[in-house]
């Protein structure tokens, strides 16, 4: 089993002809990912990475049963490229833009709240499932097939976390990466459920940042409900208050929202914290 996406999943990549989503459609076919097409309106019909261009993300469920999208549409398109996915019916949408409109993503999230679809992202390096698919940018020869679920608002900091999982010979099941902006879809909670649920899944890296209450809310609901070992660091110790960092949602707005105070919390809730992501590989092997 594996969470979000697996070998089943048929992948359409919405701005397929644009060169962010040439390039990594073209990385996602070359791991194995089923991608069934791509949509760019007004090329429908035409032919992409030997795959068909569709007009719109209807039209690739109607056509090939696509059921995950993944954008890589401009940030001015890219909610109304989410909505479109949600209302054609999409399982999971992954949205890699970065530098959406607040505004737009307030819209966007409250459009595909009645919807039945998860929305990953914006802003985001997608999700891998070793060895099944790989929905994203992140580089697919570093992962390796197992069962230790990672969570992350840092592309970065995920790649370092499944390094070092790796190294420690224990694997993946699957990588969520949930994205740096204020506004987003899946929370840091909501992915460690649906790892802490996976039966494949017999541990949870848990990366977070300044900025926020995710994380809080992620260590509260493992203090209730977590049956597996949870790993977690947080990033910005060093970050001045009022500075956004890195991403647009890492910015500290009270004492709550520091390094500090995250860790406390997630240490107060069973979650073994690491001051480095040096040490979360071995980390999680002593703890498994």
């Amino acid at each position: 089993m594996s969470v979000l996406v697996n070998k089943d999943s048929k992948i359409v990549v919405q701005g397929i002809t644009g060169s962010e989503g040439t390039f990594h459609a073209s990385q996602m076919i070359e791991y194995g990912t089923t991608v069934v097409g791509g949509v760019t309106p007004g090329k429908g019909g035409q032919q992409h990475l030997d795959r068909p261009v569709f007009n719109s993300v209807a039209d690739a469920v109607k056509q090939e049963g696509a059921n995950v999208s993944i954008i890589f549409v401009p940030p001015r398109f890219a909610a109304d490229a989410i909505m479109e996915a949600a209302d054609a019916g999409i399982e999971v949408i992954i949205a890699i833009t970065e530098g959406i409109p607040v505004q737009d993503m307030v819209k966007a999230k409250a459009f595909i709240k009645d919807k039945d679809c998860r929305l990953v992202g914006p802003n985001c390096p997608g999700i891998i499932t070793p060895g099944e698919a790989k929905v994203g940018i992140m580089p697919g020869f570093i992962h390796t097939p197992g069962r230790i679920g990672i969570v992350s608002r840092s592309g970065t900091l995920t790649y370092e976390a499944v390094d070092q999982v790796t190294k420690a010979g224990m694997g993946q099941s699957t990588c969520i990466g949930i994205g740096g902006d204020p506004v987003i879809g899946t929370t840091t909670k909501d992915a460690v459920q649906l790892l802490m649920e996976d039966p494949d899944t017999d541990g949870i890296v848990m990366i977070g940042e300044i900025g926020g209450q995710m994380e809080a809310e992620a260590a509260h609901y493992v203090k209730e409900f977590g049956t597996k070992p949870v790993v977690g660091f947080i990033a910005g110790k060093t970050a001045p208050k009022g500075r956004t960092m890195g991403h647009a949602g890492a910015i500290i707005g009270g004492k709550d929202d520091t390094a500090e105070a995250k860790m406390e919390i997630m240490a107060s809730c069973g979650i073994k914290v690491v001051e480095s992501p040096a040490i979360i590989g071995e980390t999680m092997a002593g703890a498994i």
